[in-house]
């Protein structure tokens, strides 16, 4: 098996999303800032007319203070405007800000979807919905790395259709599609959820039980039972060869499979099934 790293699945775009809600958060503070200096502004300004007014409101109403009563209102009163008309335009400054960056954070989301998309595809296999050879190959590296460190057991099984071309051939490629289907189905629900199945392709499946004493293979093995199928009319039996090996300290993941592989052509030829 050629080694082949995945790429991280969208490690960029968290840290930009992550740095958009940072902005968001600024951009609040800001906003109540803005507003609160608005308050203040007016009562201070308010304060200075009540405090001007304090003459008029005395009954000193001579024409001298009148007329500088006057001028102090209309001086306040014009920069109340202009400080209303700022704040508006510091307003409308922050929603244009906030709007931008709301549209980068669903952008950002868009892309972290098809990210997950693009990863899925890169690792899944379209038919059956297990995982495909090339992400089997890193994770079997990664369980191997695991088992070599703590001294946990590792089991690979490897199985495949017996007389899968006869299928095909008898029946149609859509035929032999639902059998891999429904064979990729059981072979799911066989295994715990923590194991890795995978089509390896054609009519080969392969399952990495991490954590698995040998004697538990026979238990795995009894749940994914040969099961018959309707085919124009006619039933067939689905059958399976099966090969597994244990995980030996020193094995590199070629040695391991080459390993199942030999028990599962051992297996075929003890049932007399074609290669």
């Amino acid at each position: 098996m050629a080694r082949e790293t995945l790429p991280p699945l969208d490690a960029p775009a968290t840290d930009s999303r992550l740095a958009i809600r940072q902005s968001l958060r600024v951009l609040d503070r800001k906003n109540w800032w803005h507003w609160w200096n608005a308050v203040l502004v007016i009562m201070l300004l308010m304060g200075a007319i009540v405090t001007l007014s304090l003459p008029h409101i005395l009954g000193e109403n001579d024409q001298a203070s009148q007329l500088q009563l006057g001028l102090a209102v209309r001086g306040l009163l014009g920069l109340v405007l202009i400080f209303n008309v700022y704040m508006l335009y510091q307003q409308h400054l922050l929603r244009q800000v906030r709007s931008h960056l709301s549209k980068q954070v669903e952008l950002a989301t868009e892309q972290r979807v098809r990210a997950e998309t693009f990863y899925e595809m890169a690792i899944l296999d379209p038919l059956t919905g297990l995982h495909n050879r090339r992400f089997s190959e890193e994770h079997l590296r990664t369980e191997i790395a695991r088992a070599l460190r703590y001294g946990d057991p590792l089991i690979v099984l490897l199985l495949d259709l017996d007389n899968f071309k006869r299928i095909n051939d008898r029946f149609g490629h859509s035929a032999g599609d639902l059998v891999l289907k429904e064979f990729a189905r059981r072979l799911n629900k066989a295994i715990r959820g923590s194991d890795i199945a995978v089509r390896l392709g054609g009519d080969e499946f392969l399952v990495i039980l991490p954590d698995c004493p040998p004697q538990n293979v026979g238990a795995v093995l009894s749940r994914l039972k040969d099961f018959e199928t309707e085919m124009a009319g006619e039933t067939v039996a689905v059958c399976s060869s099966r090969g597994w090996a244990q995980y030996r300290v020193g094995d590199t993941a070629e040695e391991l499979i080459r390993r199942v592989d030999e028990a599962l052509y051992a297996h075929k030829a003890a049932r007399l099934v074609p290669a």
